[in-house]
């Protein structure tokens, strides 16, 4: 950490780059927390917890008890140990109610701009709208399976939309404007297990189904118009666009002087059936429902897709199936990259809940008991984060602290943080109490 200080002071380091490279040291060194810890009200298995995308505060929980509980992980309601562990007991708590879910609840997200309302889904058969600060159901959507996840785009500016897959084949989009279903999109030959928006642009929604397929949908049409085969591959990431542009001028003008000595009709004609050649592969992909039969029926896993995750930058996809498999697929060409990550044992009868660092260097994904965080782009394990005594269902990174939050079967909520000194937690305990340090203090003053 000296090494970066030193270089941004000297301006070796600009401050964006000094700013990852801090958060990338951050998220490599997670361990146990030593001096925060949740309290976790829930008497069932946590399924699903995610922080809140405008302040990084606010944790939100849903657990097969039905219940549900929002913190505050960044003011604790309590201390310990002289002031070094700081408790976070929910400031919001909801259990089985009139209006409430009454079986497991599988999903809950927040409303992407504002934490004065969340979403959740259970296996009851519905999606329920809540406000925060009334605890109250405000709109509720009945679906016709269970449902195991929900989504929301965080770049929608033109809809509000919340996408659900449930245990039927069809994929619905609830709108909240209206309180009545928008789209309903076909495809699937099985339940639908995870759903993505993509985070490049809002219109594009990504769905993982039991039928080992991932599917690309435009809501503003009919069909999807793309099936990811893991057959289909490119090897490592893709070339970065300044390269693809400077290629392109080379070429052009390397071909320049052929197309002065040649006969203008035959580069003309060559130019024609390349275009022509686009023109009919693109037809092919416009036709409804969107694919040949045989593209249609491809699949991303040789199971059911348990989960997805779309990095920051919109470029790239995370998929987790019940092959044991994890893949990382380019979204532009719809390749698989081939990255080979370490085979591991997942849950194959819910939906998991993984997350991928903000750079997009480290994907963290509950296997089993433990948590195991790979290099996105080697496959390599970096770590293994072992703290729960049964299964983790869920994982939650938070950008803001570079904190790692998981739920388990257990029925506790752990919380993974950077390697925290004493020291500091003294010096904090300082500042909180108003009183000076135990090492400053002397016998002889006043």
């Amino acid at each position: 950490m000296w090494k970066e200080i030193g270089d941004r002071e000297s301006g070796k380091l600009r401050p964006n780059s000094f700013i990852t490279r801090i958060r990338s040291n951050r998220s490599s060194s997670l361990q146990l927390s030593n001096h925060k810890e949740i309290v976790s009200p829930h008497r069932g298995s946590i399924n699903s917890l995610q922080v809140d995308l405008t302040e990084g505060r606010y944790l939100l929980s849903g657990a097969s008890d039905a219940s549900l509980a929002v913190y505050d992980i960044q003011r604790a309601t309590d201390y310990e140990a002289g002031g070094l562990i700081a408790k976070h007991k929910p400031i919001l708590v909801n259990k089985q109610q009139q209006n409430g879910h009454k079986y497991a609840i599988s999903t809950a997200i927040w409303y992407p701009i504002d934490t004065g309302l969340f979403v959740t889904g259970s296996y009851d058969h519905h999606i329920k709208f809540w406000d925060t600060n009334t605890a109250q159901v405000v709109m509720d959507f009945k679906m016709p399976g269970k449902v195991y996840r929900t989504a929301m785009s965080s770049l929608a500016t033109s809809h509000m939309l919340i996408a659900a897959a449930t245990e039927d084949v069809q994929v619905r989009l609830c709108d909240m404007a209206s309180g009545a279903f928008a789209h309903t999109l076909s495809g699937h030959r099985d339940g639908v297990m995870a759903v993505e928006w993509s985070n490049s642009s809002e219109w594009i929604l990504m769905t993982g189904g039991c039928d080992g397929a991932i599917r690309f949908w435009d809501i503003r049409r009919a069909g999807c118009f793309s099936v990811l085969d893991q057959s289909h591959s490119q090897l490592g990431r893709r070339p970065p666009l300044v390269d693809q542009s400077t290629s392109k001028v080379s070429t052009s003008k390397a071909r320049a002087p052929q197309r002065k000595v040649g006969s203008g009709s035959s580069s003309k004609h060559s130019g024609n059936s390349k275009i022509l050649k686009h023109a009919k592969g693109s037809a092919k992909q416009r036709l409804h429902p969107g694919l040949l039969t045989s593209q249609d029926r491809a699949t991303a896993h040789y199971g059911a897709v348990l989960g997805l995750k779309a990095t920051e930058d919109g470029m790239y996809l995370l998929s987790a199936g019940s092959d044991s498999r994890l893949r990382l697929w380019d979204i532009q060409s719809g390749c698989n990259t081939l990255v080979h990550y370490e085979i591991v044992r997942l849950q194959s009868s819910k939906a998991i809940q993984f997350d991928v660092t903000q750079d997009s260097g480290i994907v963290f994904l509950p296997c089993m008991t433990s948590v195991k965080a790979f290099d996105m782009w080697s496959g390599k394990s970096r770590m293994t984060l072992q703290g729960h005594y049964e299964n983790v269902n869920c994982c939650c990174y938070s950008t803001h602290d570079q904190e790692l939050y998981t739920g388990g079967n257990d029925r506790q909520i752990l919380i993974w943080s950077p390697l925290k000194l004493i020291s500091d937690d003294v010096d904090e305990c300082d500042r909180r109490t108003g009183q000076p340090s135990a090492v400053d203090e002397d016998n002889w003053s006043d």
